[in-house]
């Protein structure tokens, strides 16, 4: 028994099974399946019916194209930003994410790409597939009239073209949806791109999805509801569905025995019924088909009838005839029908194809004794047939007359089909003429350009011309919206004569589908970026949700454009529960619509959606809002003199609690990890800037912050259109502000400036804050890359530096920059071959003067030394008073290679400049060049000291080379970090201020990516120590790789895959016969993250703390900064000579009176409220942030300060303030000195204690911390780190006898052993380790 009801069990679920997946369910847009197996590849891909391409196949669509010369492939964007194609996948918004595009093509004749579905079994009258598409020609050869267009392939391979889009270029993704309407047999969808010449991917879709496709599906053990009939399928339809011309059953149940009941149906297959096409215009109309019109022109005709939705369905049809348009509209005229009454009413459904331009409108006009309208469709409403209902009553015998407006444009026209008339339309015996008044003609349009009507700037008397524009404020306003709704919902304009109200609000539509109800304007602007719509909205009633209200703009150009604002719910119980909103259009570069888009959730008295009191506010294009700062904004009160640009592809954003004012105001920012951020650009446009004849100065503070960020672009824009770079950066800058100094060259025509975020990366954040506008020239700036100009440095000598790319120059030179490793960046150049400047010959680069720091700084650079005997590089620094002193050489053939230089620079309180000298040495096809020169306001880090991060990335760099890596390491502390999960604390301090490198794994970039970060150049050796602190999480799945690069080989010298705990310390033997780099790769895993701190090499000296290199150690130790002790001496000598100078001048001037002496003086001013005297930046909370800080005077109070300075100044007091400096200047010349000499005593064996218990910091490297810990650095009274242990002992370590200088202070060890058995013990200069 058992087994018989298993058996039979077994063959229950093989039947159900079978059943679901058998032939005739297979693709029918409904799951049969609990899995819903059956329509596995038909379009479905487990979410529904919707194709992202982001799983293994296709989901049933494939490539049929003709020949392997243009085609669809299945493609990611890859890891560069691409010239052309999109810039990322749709679904995803990034790199990773894939889509279909098209492959490259360069053929005599166009060539055509065909992606096609899976084989359906039918569609519903509903039916519609929403897509993503993108159309951009990248490489300016032309679109064509066709590059993308959709169609049905029938079974009997006739073809229907069912959607055609603007042929626009747009590096965008776009939305679209084609509606494929009701298909009673199988077909398949055809995406089809016909091009002669075009890039790879400049045609591309992804996301596709069906919807609304499915047949009525039957109610399951209930009766259709009251107003709806019962199919023969058993589904449901309206009633008012019944005998409308189209078979909403799918089975023909509804539209059976119309006939005999009375309707009159003409699908024009058989002729025009009783229609008359005669008319009193030249231009008429035509009964014809779409195989009549054209089957290879898919721009030409409707593509295919309503009846029967294909090529040789019959519909009338008018557009441009050949021979051009004399006339602009065309009429046709039903027979002559009985007198009707408002209890049967004669009601006519039709359906209506309005597409492209030269569609201006359709309209149903009554003649009985007079003509007039009795419904209006206005302009084009795209590729698809929309039902329209019309109800006439009359006393009179009538005609119904349907007239076309056409407009001469390139393409489009306007087509009728499947009209059905109801059993109260009776034709009448009579056929006289009865008509006595004709309606008047048009007036024509007071505005002779069509782009002055509605462009928010009245050009007619009255302001005629902007009185039917959509805003209620002018007397026909309210006109203005017209009903585009092609659904069950549509817009009702409410007007009341007596209390003069008027209101939109959503009523029951005839469309068929399921889509909002959507009312626009007419075409607007453009606009201002000052433009708002102000309006009054209410959703009413007694459910707890009514329904959404949305805004929209469609742009003449870009198309449909994503919701500026939406609504959800109900503001209210009570009909008046009016709210109000005032929504930013900003500026808009092309004309546009707006559009309010609804949904009800239902329709009756009980729930209503309104909409009053619309207004366009402020936009006009040319008008431009005062803003007290101008460009000048630290945008904690707005966007000041700035604007979003809305011809982009993103925005930014005002970021709350990152600000570099204040630490917790606002910034803009541009988060490209941000999952809903789509495109390439976002871009920030200044107010129109009126020209002048002087330079002017951009200064800013940015972060470029990420292992994938992006670039960050400053452009100056022309009024025609044309853009021009003048600043750039890229990649990983560190989670800090940064501050930047744009020049900006004096312009002969009204001009803006942009803010340009390019989304290149995914995984970081563009920010930018304290924006200021001055006229005048820059100071030099901290960094310079020479990308777009050159930040202020000039040449002389004999041969001019010159500003080039490896993409534009002709001559010998680098063939990429440094700053972005590619062929496009821009350098510095001198030629130093004999044939141009002679030996011994000078080409000087000078940087602009910098004001004068009583701290040491350091300059960085990159050079490039590119041929035999192509001379020396010398780097100055020039005080403006006094002999430049020599802070860098090199006169060595370096090979083709950047190469890292830097220099102390001591200048005290002198100004001075950067002189870049390349001396000739008689050459062939030689030069110098010189790239991102970079002033650190620190000293220089010495070559082989441990780089503890907390100042920078010392001489380590993240490469450009897109051949090497693709992502970057990144500069942060767990202290500033809010996006990221990075370690608590770094190594070197053991605190969450501490900084550090790390590297992520983000879903936001491709699996197994890489970054790599390079040392300087180092000279060969025979052993030296590179040594190294690395963080891993247990779950993390990357790895983190340590190279040797010479020669353009690398050699893996270790391999970290499991760490075994957070920070551990790697000490790693180099040897080499060639000049080499360090390089560090960490390997991007699924998860978790790589950290490093405490980099350091030592230059021949190995691990085992042995000398391998003497020569070598000893000429690093003694050269390194001998350019900045001999700036000093100079310095000293002047301030020397200033001084004795201020003590003469101080014994031979007499005394002043005591009303005259120096003092305070407590003037009272009025303060100019537009300018910002002080900006006080927060307290740095770390070394790095306080070379960053912002500090700006205004020019008045800074000269009012010199002023009181001059005068009030004891010379005494200033006399011993330049002792101070003097005394200062000898004593840190003095000890760099002795600590530049003591450094190449070294032992050849036995250990050597190399690094610096710099307690104040953290502990140093070589000293590990299992049981110690650093306590918050207190100061004693003797003012002495302290270091507390707790049931510790420290033994068995040997260091040499002689005192040694470690951090601060002179340290002894006891061979002793300490225990600290109870509380803390500290160690003092005067305890066991002294």
């Amino acid at each position: 028994m058992f087994h018989l009801r298993s058996t039979a069990l077994i063959l229950l679920f093989v039947a159900v099974t079978w059943c679901c997946k058998s032939p005739e369910k297979k693709c029918d847009f409904v799951c049969d399946c609990d899995d819903c197996a059956d329509e596995q590849d038909c379009g479905y891909s487990g979410r529904g019916f919707e194709c992202n391409f982001e799983d293994a196949g296709m989901c049933g669509w494939t490539d049929k194209s003709v020949n392997e010369a243009y085609s669809w492939e299945k493609r990611q964007r890859g890891d560069l930003l691409p010239d052309s194609g999109p810039s990322s996948d749709y679904t995803t918004g990034t790199a990773t994410g894939w889509f279909m595009g098209v492959t490259a093509v360069k053929t005599e004749s166009f060539s055509s790409a065909v992606l096609i579905s899976p084989e359906m079994k039918q569609s519903a009258p509903t039916c519609r597939l929403r897509l993503r598409y993108f159309l951009w020609d990248s490489g300016r050869t032309g679109l064509g009239s066709t590059p993308l267009w959709a169609s049905i392939l029938h079974t009997n391979s006739l073809e229907a073209v069912v959607w055609r889009p603007e042929a626009s270029s747009v590096r965008g993704w776009r939305e679209a949806t084609i509606f494929l309407g009701r298909i009673p047999t199988s077909f398949q969808v055809r995406l089809t791109s016909q091009r002669s010449q075009g890039r790879r991917g400049d045609v591309a879709i992804d996301q596709l999805e069906f919807l609304d496709c499915a047949l009525p599906l039957p109610l399951l053990g209930k009766e259709c509801p009251a107003g709806t009939i019962e199919c023969n399928r058993e589904g449901c339809v309206d009633q008012r569905q019944v005998c409308d011309g189209t078979d909403d059953c799918g089975d023909g149940t509804d539209e059976e025995n119309c006939v005999t009941k009375g309707y009159r149906r003409c699908d024009f297959e058989d002729g025009l019924c009783d229609w008359d096409l005669s008319s009193l215009s030249k231009l008429t109309w035509a009964r014809t088909n779409q195989a009549n019109i054209s089957i290879n022109a898919p721009l030409k005709g409707p593509g295919r009838d309503h009846s029967t939705n294909s090529q040789t369905g019959h519909f009338l049809y008018v557009t441009v005839p050949d021979g051009g348009l004399k006339m602009d509209w065309a009429a046709f005229q039903s027979p002559r029908l009985e007198p009707t009454n408002s209890s049967h009413p004669c009601k006519m459904v039709m359906y209506t194809h309005q597409f492209g331009p030269r569609s201006r409108g359709l309209t149903v006009l009554v003649t009985d004794t007079k003509v007039y309208p009795v419904w209006q469709r206005g302009g084009a409403l795209g590729d698809v047939w929309v039902k329209a209902e019309v109800e006439i009553v009359t006393n009179h015998t009538f005609q119904i007359l349907i007239m076309a407006a056409i407009r001469d444009f390139e393409y489009g026209g306007i087509a009728v089909d499947s009209i059905v008339l109801s059993p109260e339309c009776r034709i009448s015996p009579l056929n006289n003429t009865w008509v006595d008044e004709f309606p008047k003609s048009p007036k024509d349009p007071c505005a002779a350009e069509p782009d002055k009507m509605c462009d928010f700037h009245p050009d007619c008397d009255g302001a005629e011309d902007e009185d039917k524009c959509g805003d209620f404020s002018y007397t026909k306003g309210s006109l203005g919206w017209t009903d585009t709704s092609i659904g069950s919902q549509g817009w009702v304009l409410h007007e009341n004569s007596t209390s003069k109200a008027e209101y939109l609000y959503v009523a029951k539509a005839p469309g068929q589908q399921r889509t909002e109800a959507q009312t626009r304007t007419p075409l607007l602007g453009p606009s201002g970026p000052a433009c708002s719509l102000s309006f009054d909205f209410a959703l009413t009633g007694n459910p707890a949700h009514i329904g959404e209200l949305s805004v929209r703009v469609i742009d003449s150009l870009l198309g449909l454009q994503s919701k500026l604002w939406e609504f959800g719910g109900k503001t209210g119980t009570e009909e008046e529960s009016w709210q109000h909103v005032d929504l930013p259009i900003g500026a808009r570069k092309h004309r546009f619509q707006l559009a309010f888009e609804a949904r009800a959730v239902k329709l009756c008295p009980c729930a209503k959606i309104k909409v009053k009191n619309v207004r366009f506010v402020s936009c006009h294009a040319n008008y431009f809002p005062s803003s007290p700062t101008a460009l000048s904004c630290n945008f904690d009160d707005g966007l000041c003199g700035w604007y979003q640009d809305n011809s982009d592809n993103f925005d930014w954003t005002l970021l709350d609690g990152m600000d570099h004012t204040i630490g917790i105001g606002r910034s803009m920012a541009v988060d490209m990890w941000s999952p809903s951020l789509r495109g390439t650009f976002g871009r920030l446009v200044s107010f129109t800037q009126s020209p002048g004849q002087t330079d002017s100065c951009l200064s800013f503070f940015y972060k470029l912050y990420g292992p994938n960020t992006g670039v960050l672009n400053v452009k100056i824009l022309a009024k025609d259109g044309y853009e021009s770079v003048l600043w750039t950066r890229s990649g990983a800058h560190g989670n800090i502000w940064h501050e930047a100094h744009c020049p900006v060259p004096h312009q002969l025509i009204n001009f803006q400036l942009m803010f340009e975020a390019v989304r290149s990366g995914f995984d970081g954040r563009v920010a930018i804050d304290d924006v200021s506008y001055v006229v005048g020239s820059c100071s030099v700036p901290r960094m310079c890359s020479f990308e777009g100009q050159r930040c202020g440095y000039s040449s002389s000598g004999k041969v001019h530096w010159l500003h080039r790319s490896g993409h534009t120059s002709t001559t010998a030179g680098p063939p990429t920059d440094h700053t972005l490793e590619t062929e496009l960046g821009f350098y510095m150049m001198a030629r130093t071959g004999a044939d141009i400047l002679s030996p011994g010959g000078t080409a000087v680069l000078t940087s602009p003067v910098r004001q004068g720091n009583a701290k040491t700084e350091c300059v960085q650079f990159w050079y490039h030394t590119g041929g035999v005997n192509a001379g020396s590089l010398t780097l100055y620094m020039k005080p403006v008073k006094g002999q430049r002193v020599k802070i860098f050489s090199d006169s060595q053939n370096q090979g083709d290679v950047w190469r890292h230089g830097n220099g102390n620079i001591s200048s005290a309180l002198v100004d001075w400049q950067l002189e870049f000298e390349a001396v000739g040495a008689g050459g062939k096809d030689t030069y110098i060049a010189v790239d991102d020169i970079f002033i650190s306001a620190h000293p220089c880090d010495e070559q082989g000291s441990r780089c503890t991060l907390e100042r920078g990335m010392c001489s380590w760099s993240n490469t450009q080379n897109v051949k090497m890596d693709q992502l970057d390491w990144e500069l942060s502390s767990h202290e500033m970090e809010k996006h990221y999960s990075i370690p608590a604390e770094d190594h070197t301090l053991g605190t969450e201020r501490g900084h550090f490198l790390f590297f992520p794994s983000s879903n936001r970039t491709l699996a197994n990516q890489n970054a790599k970060l390079l040392s300087p150049h180092l000279p060969p050796t025979k052993g030296t120590c590179l040594k190294f602190w690395a963080y891993k999480q247990d779950s993390s799945s990357s790895e983190l790789r340590v190279w040797r690069l010479s020669g353009g080989l690398l050699q893996q010298l270790l391999v970290v895959s499991e760490l075994g705990g957070p920070w551990r310390r790697f000490d790693v033997d180099i040897i080499s016969t060639e000049e080499y780099q360090i390089v560090f790769e960490g390997i991007k895993g699924s998860s978790g993250v790589l950290a490093l701190d405490d980099i350091e090499y030592t230059v021949g000296v190995n691990c085992a703390r042995t000398v391998t290199d003497p020569l070598t150690s000893k000429i690093c130790a003694m050269t390194d900064n001998a350019g900045g002790i001999a700036a000093s001496v100079i310095v000293v000598l002047l301030l020397i000579g200033t001084l004795i100078a201020l003590l003469i001048y101080y014994l031979r001037t007499p005394s002043s009176s005591g009303s005259d002496r120096a003092g305070f003086i407590n003037e009272v001013y009025e303060q100019d409220l537009s300018q910002d005297r002080v900006t006080v930046p927060t307290l740095p909370n770390h070394p790095m942030a306080a070379g960053f800080n912002n500090v700006t005077i205004s020019a008045d109070v800074r000269e009012t300060e010199e002023a009181g300075a001059s005068g009030c100044m004891d010379p005494a007091v200033l006399i011993f303030l330049l002792y101070v400096m003097i005394a200062h200047e000898l004593v840190c010349g003095w000890m760099q000195y002795r600590r530049q000499s003591a450094k190449p005593r070294r032992r050849a064996a036995g250990p050597l204690l190399r690094s610096r218990l710099g307690l104040r910091s953290g502990l140093c490297a070589g000293w590990s911390t299992p049981n110690w810990k650093t306590t918050g650095f207190e100061h004693k009274k003797q003012d002495i780190p302290t270091l507390s242990l707790k049931n510790t002992i420290l033994s068995n370590i040997t260091i040499e006898p002689e005192p040694v200088q470690v951090c601060q202070g002179t340290w002894r060890v006891s061979s002793q052993p300490i225990r600290a058995d109870r509380g803390r013990r500290d160690l003092r200069k005067s305890g066991r380790i002294a």
